[in-house]
């Protein structure tokens, strides 16, 4: 195996405590007599617990080694694999060096572990070759990550030899792209010191869709015809969603991820104490073949909070344009964003009809960064009705009409007020008492 390892060029720069690295040198070992068996069969089931450990994150099946290769293979940012995802296979020297490699690759599919678990009297690695995963695939939280790998994992099986290996992988990276963006819709990030950043997958964000919010039907529409412009690559705006808590501003945002994902479209969630590093996220992503939704919910500043100047100068007025492929949308329970207050009113001053006032100028000025601006207000009792009867019936409820209203009211008063949020949490209070 040590021997297929080294020939990686384009793949070659996994770290050193990597699974297939550790592999490689047990092997190496074992072919020199530099370690006993019991030491060598230790390290083999260290690296096969790995395997098993990702094959329960992921819920992989059958052929746990080959759905690992895949899994490195669709998660290497090399090069190679970026250029693929941005433009396809194009004709370069680059090609004859990852076609090596993909035929290390097809060797690595088809290695025989058979004499080594003679020679060390094991059976791991033939375990692996037909496992059957413990956790059910509708319950994880990594389905599409798993799909993914287990799709290109068999078209890989099947391939006769480096070049129908080369097509397969390269059309994964320009359908899909390559590494954790073409693997997940959504993204938290972390702050590693220094300027570096960090991405981490929402393994399980909710799978709601924009059919699933009852009414504002106006407020969708607009929603769509933006992202819509974004993702085909015309000209869009940045979003503010504002208005009444529970009407749906959230729910908006994540459906129109779920909506638009297979087309290219991500998001990056980020937190007020993190705008200091939009630049640094903005500079990670801006190249990448994807378009990205740097989103901010429930965004409102106080009165000594100065987060906002890092947001303005991203939006717009900064040194750098910000790229095409970035808009950010927030969500908001006040359309001004900041807080104003009479105090921002005392360097006001009136002279031939002019206003000046530099403080309230500041704090009213991101608001008008967002192109578009979408109301959310709280449903009407006609509205919040409807919505209650709507959940229901796709509940499967049984109750009348009137009963519904005449309960989800008397619900609205001690939960809130009427909303959304407070019509599905009156019919999963319903669903809670039907399965006692």
């Amino acid at each position: 195996m040590y021997h297929i390892v080294s020939k990686l060029l384009m793949y070659g720069s996994m770290p050193k405590d990597s699974i297939l690295m550790q592999l490689a040198d047990i092997f190496r070992q074992m072919d020199r007599g530099t370690q006993s068996d019991d030491e060598l069969v230790t390290r083999i089931y260290s690296q096969v617990k790995r395997i098993l450990i990702l094959g329960t994150d992921y819920a992989f099946d059958k052929n746990l080694w080959h759905n690992y290769l895949t899994y490195l293979l669709i998660t290497d940012e090399n090069p190679f694999s970026i250029t693929c995802e941005k433009v396809g296979a194009s004709v370069g020297s680059v090609n004859a060096f990852a076609r090596a490699d993909f035929k290390a690759f097809k060797q690595l599919f088809d290695f025989d572990f058979g004499p080594a678990e003679k020679k060390l009297n094991i059976d791991c690695f033939s375990r692996l070759e037909n496992y059957t995963s413990i956790q059910k695939k509708e319950l994880m939280y990594n389905k599409n990550v798993s799909e993914k790998v287990r799709g290109l994992s068999e078209k890989l099986e099947k391939a006769a030899d480096e070049n129908e290996f080369f097509d397969a992988v390269t059309g994964f990276y320009k359908d899909f792209g390559v590494g954790m963006f073409g693997l997940n819709k959504a993204f938290h990030i972390e702050h590693t010191g220094g300027e570096n950043v960090k991405f981490l997958p929402i393994n399980n964000m909710d799978e709601v869709k924009l059919d699933d919010l009852v009414g504002y039907e106006i407020q969708k529409k607009k929603l769509i015809d933006n992202t819509e412009a974004f993702v085909s690559g015309r000209r869009a705006n940045n979003v503010l969603l504002y208005g009444d808590a529970g009407t749906g501003k959230s729910t908006s945002v994540k459906a129109i991820v779920n909506e638009y994902y297979d087309r290219g479209l991500r998001m990056i969630e980020i937190y007020k104490h993190q705008f200091k590093d939009l630049s640094n996220i903005i500079a990670q992503i801006k190249n990448r073949n994807y378009r990205f939704i740097i989103y901010m919910d429930d965004l409102s500043f106080e009165e000594n909070e100065v987060e906002y100047k890092f947001l303005k100068a991203v939006i717009e007025g900064g040194v750098e344009t910000k790229p095409e492929n970035i808009l950010i949308y927030a969500t908001s329970n006040r359309r001004h964003l900041i807080k104003e207050n009479w105090n921002d009113r005392n360097d006001m001053e009136f002279e031939n009809d002019l206003h000046r006032s530099d403080t309230m100028e500041e704090k009213l000025s991101l608001y008008s960064r967002f192109g578009v601006q979408i109301g959310y207000i709280k449903p009407s009792k006609k509205e919040y009705n409807n919505i209650v009867i709507n959940l229901a019936r796709r509940s499967g409820i049984d109750m009348t009409d009137d009963q519904l209203c005449l309960e989800a009211n008397k619900w609205e008063i001690s939960h809130g007020g009427m909303s959304g949020r407070t019509a599905q949490q009156f019919i999963n209070y319903l669903l809670g008492k039907a399965e006692v």
